[in-house]
């Protein structure tokens, strides 16, 4: 093990067992983001998945740790306790899902069930229950070869017309990890480009089996289970500060209505998709009547934060197989 990383998790281990932090987190709370559950740890270990995924050994261990050191408690209540502090109490938790996608039905759920976690998935409401895909999903994995040389070769092609082209590395790297970082490092370029450009490419990608994102039947089920609630996390997934503001407010309805119509008693929780806003995008939700908003901003949620900017600290394939990395991500948020 690396001696950087052997200092973090060190320096995470301490933090959590410390009074100085002990005393940080009763006073506070925190926030989890993740996006999926892998049907395996080896796939979401690769680097152009480590990010956005955790395998299913990876997020029982996460579980395991959590309740072991947190309260492990719904949204609802660490965002009240977020408004009114108490430091006389367990330090609590709180799981939020981003996007909607199908593996936290058939991954994610038994664990949370298993272990009596509760959880929050914000959804991009256009995705659910239809075909319509992620870009990131579709192009990641055509890239990394997942449906076949032929796919892999048409989409390459496309990029390169577009102006485009995968770097060297890509190319050059014989080892999986190696390759996959070179790719992760390019789709996180991508998103520079035009939703208009991301949907065609996403077009020239082979149709999956299933869809990737959850049906209403599911939404329907997970909530009712009494572990898991739904919010909000945009309606196409578009990037609001680049809206205007007539397309801002239909963005923010068209989500809102179709979480009225698809679940019993949406969250009045806002998450950002890829974290952005600003002063204009904050200020629209306050006048749809939206009290908390989460960001990608990493940090623990201390009395003095906007509650329409409230910070949380992200989970990976990483740092869930390691929770004290996890710890130690938790004590940077803790001083910032």
């Amino acid at each position: 093990m690396p001696i950087k990383t052997s200092l973090k998790r060190a320096s995470g281990w301490l933090y959590l067992h410390s009074p100085k932090g002990r005393s940080q987190l009763r006073g506070a709370g925190v926030i989890l983001m993740l996006h999926r559950v892998l049907a395996d740890d080896a796939s979401a270990a690769l680097p152009h998945r480590n990010e956005l995924c955790v395998g299913p050994q990876a997020f029982e261990r996460l579980l395991r740790w959590l309740r072991q050191h947190f309260d492990c408690v719904h949204l609802m209540d660490l965002l009240k306790d977020h408004q009114q502090p108490r430091g006389d109490s367990r330090p609590k938790v709180a799981l939020t899902f981003d996007d909607g996608w199908r593996d936290n039905a058939l991954n994610a759920f038994p664990l949370l069930q298993q272990y009596q976690v509760p959880a929050s998935i914000f959804l991009s409401t256009d995705y659910i229950g239809s075909r319509q895909r992620f870009w990131w999903e579709s192009l990641g994995e055509t890239l990394w070869g997942s449906h076949g040389e032929g796919p892999r070769h048409t989409l390459i092609e496309a990029l390169r017309k577009i102006g485009r082209p995968l770097p060297a590395a890509y190319f050059m790297n014989q080892r999986p990890n190696a390759r996959s970082q070179a790719l992760a490092g390019y789709l996180q370029s991508l998103k520079t480009l035009s939703p208009a450009a991301l949907h065609q490419l996403t077009d020239a990608c082979p149709a999956e089996s299933l869809p990737q994102a959850l049906d209403w039947q599911q939404v329907r089920e997970l909530e009712g289970s009494g572990l898991i609630s739904f919010g909000p996390h945009g309606a196409s997934h578009a990037l609001l500060p680049g809206l205007d503001n007539q397309r801002l407010d239909e963005e923010l309805s068209r989500s809102h209505h179709a979480l009225q119509q698809g679940c019993q008693q949406p969250l009045p929780v806002y998450c950002y998709p890829n974290g952005d806003h600003d002063a204009r995008v904050r200020a629209r939700l306050a006048a749809h009547r939206y009290p908390f908003a989460l960001s990608t901003r990493a940090g623990i949620c201390q009395g003095h934060d906007d509650p329409l900017a409230l910070p949380r600290i992200g989970v990976s394939q990483r740092n869930a197989s390691r929770p004290s990395l996890l710890a130690w991500r938790i004590s940077r948020g803790g001083r910032s």
